[in-house]
């Protein structure tokens, strides 16, 4: 969908939060698929921390002080990937994997609603612009 880009900010959201979410889904469907790996270590997909920011920019991108510094935080949508985080075995029990089944359906249950509630909002965007091409009927 390269022409929403430029289209519609709010599309451009909806975009990368289904992408994000499509990620989100990958890795935990690969935590319950190792749920009795003996040494697997589950993995998170983090990445609302760092979309809120760059819609808090709203486009406004930090600047490092120098050019080989890293920047606080993503400037637009685009930068906006997310980080994988493992957890790791405290315990010191057992065959050291770190997955719990229920929890991570939970996580499933609740990506899937949020990834069903971007589709339905998009959906309406489009719902609104079709109407609108057509001359509101």
């Amino acid at each position: 969908m390269p022409g929403i880009q430029q289209f519609d900010t709010t599309m451009r959201l909806l975009q990368k939060v289904l992408d994000l979410r499509s990620k989100n889904q990958e890795v935990i469907g690969s935590n319950i698929a190792n749920a009795e790996t003996p040494g697997y270590e589950a993995k998170s997909f983090q990445f609302e921390d760092q979309l809120r920011s760059a819609m808090a920019d709203k486009g406004m991108r930090s600047v490092p002080a120098q050019p080989g510094h890293i920047p606080l935080a993503p400037g637009n949508l685009e930068q906006v990937n997310g980080t994988i985080a493992i957890t790791k075995d405290t315990t010191g029990l057992g065959d050291k994997n770190t997955v719990s089944v229920d929890q991570e359906m939970v996580k499933l249950s609740q990506n899937e609603i949020l990834y069903e509630t971007a589709v339905t909002m998009l959906n309406k965007k489009l719902s609104i612009l079709k109407y609108a091409a057509n001359g509101g009927a």
